[in-house]
């Protein structure tokens, strides 16, 4: 039962770390119909401003990270994306490829290809010990960082005027802007949000691993494309579903699997997504709504 217990927690932590790097990339979609693989260097930005704002006391150390995110996810909607708004969404992802690639190139330039560490407070490895259990100081982070930010999410979009704003962009964006919703403010406040989201998912993987290299943001984004995927396009309480599913799946796998199969468990992980595709390709949460309520 402990083993269990103990899978059950690694499975709904790593589920959580994928449905925040998921919620990140479905905000974004759910506005502009664009699935922003410039995500992924948004998580780079913030393990080199972990690095270098090291030495700052820790809550400055985050609160520092999360600004300076939110200030190059703006910096992306303004320069890279405002110019082809009206573009075909194919366009719109080319733009996203190209300006990952110039970003992962120029911390490549800057900071060097060797992989910085990145010192976090030690009480972020500790365990809880309760009875025989022993529980990943980490793990309860994790769970607790994406129940708060799905519920503050949620509350944000049904109880505020931009997050009601936000959710009639997504209905019918033309109409909304007849009825008089500004689109350069619904933009960038999702903008605003996914860089909120792509702080907190790279400060828990540093945690994690603590290192940083220009190449670490392309694994999370792919993971979150494929749980927004199983989730359903549009949809955030998809995006969730999928990043939980592929988190426990990733765990259970890894648990069940024999020892000679366990360096293949992300082939199997990827055939139970095709599997899931196979028999719902609409992905598990179809919406009217891009933004309804999570």
């Amino acid at each position: 039962m402990t083993d269990v217990i103990q899978n059950a927690i690694d499975a709904l932590s790593l589920g959580s770390l994928y449905a925040l790097l998921a919620l990140g990339v479905a905000l974004i979609f759910g506005i502009m119909r664009l699935l922003n693989f410039a995500h992924g260097q948004l998580i780079v930005v913030g393990g080199y401003s972990l690095w270098v704002l090291d030495g700052l006391p820790t809550p400055l150390q985050i609160l520092g990270t999360v600004l300076i995110v939110i200030a190059f996810a703006l910096a992306l909607e303004l320069i890279a994306f405002r110019p082809l708004r009206n573009a075909d969404p194919a366009v719109l992802l080319v733009s996203s490829f190209a300006v990952a690639f110039l970003m992962e190139n120029l911390a490549l330039v800057i900071f060097g290809g060797r992989a910085k560490g990145v010192p976090l407070p030690e009480w972020l490895s500790d365990n809880l010990v309760i009875g025989s259990l022993r529980v990943p100081v980490l793990s309860v982070v994790s769970v607790i960082a994406a129940a708060v930010l799905l519920a503050s999410l949620a509350a944000f979009l049904s109880r505020t005027s931009i997050g009601i704003q936000m959710r009639a962009a997504a209905e019918n964006f033309g109409t909304a802007r007849l009825l008089g919703v500004r689109a350069n403010t619904v933009i960038m406040a999702a903008f605003a949000i996914s860089g909120v989201l792509a702080a907190t998912a790279s400060i828990l993987i540093i945690a994690k691993g603590g290192t940083v290299t220009p190449g670490m943001g392309t694994a999370p984004v792919l993971i979150a494309f494929i749980a927004v995927i199983i989730g359903g396009l549009g949809s955030l309480k998809g995006a969730v579903y999928g990043g939980l599913l592929l988190g426990i799946l990733t765990v259970v796998l890894q648990v069940i699997l024999p020892l000679s199969l366990r360096p293949y468990r992300d082939a199997f992980v990827y055939g139970v997504v095709l599997l899931v595709l196979t028999l719902r390709p609409q992905g598990l949460v179809v919406l009217r709504s891009a933004l309804q309520r999570v």
